[in-house]
C-alpha cells in the first residue's frame, strides 16, 4: 500500500472478511454496500484524515452514509474489537516467518 490507498487487495480482504457478520436480507430499499467497500472507505478516512463528505466515489468505495452507518453498527455490536487482534496476529506471523527464514 505504498503511495495512495487504492483499496484492499484480494489477499488483504481475505484476512478480514470472516470478521464481519452477514447482513440481514432486506425486503425494501437499496441493497447493502459490500463490506469490503465499507472497510476500504473507513481505511481511506483513517489514512488521509479526510472529512466524510470527501470520500472518493467509485466501484471500490461505499457512500459516506453507508460507511458511517456500518461504522456505528460495528462499534455497537463489537465487530471492531476483532480488527486490532487480527492485524496483530497477522503481523506477528509475518515477523516469526522472517525470523525463522533468517536463522
Amino acid at each position: 500500500m505504498a503511495g495512495r490507498f487504492e483499496g484492499l487487495s484480494d489477499l488483504e480482504w481475505k484476512l478480514f472478511e470472516d470478521i464481519f457478520p452477514p447482513p440481514k436480507k432486506r425486503t425494501r430499499g437499496m441493497p447493502h454496500s459490500p463490506f469490503r467497500n465499507v472497510l476500504n472507505s473507513l481505511i481511506y478516512i483513517l489514512i488521509t484524515g479526510c472529512r466524510w463528505c470527501d470520500l472518493p466515489r467509485g466501484k471500490i468505495w461505499a457512500s459516506k452514509s453507508a460507511t458511517h452507518r456500518w461504522l456505528k453498527r460495528w462499534q455497537e455490536d463489537g465487530t471492531f474489537e476483532y480488527l486490532p487482534a487480527r492485524i496483530l496476529a497477522v503481523s506477528l506471523r509475518e515477523c516469526e516467518a522472517t525470523q525463522t527464514s533468517k536463522d
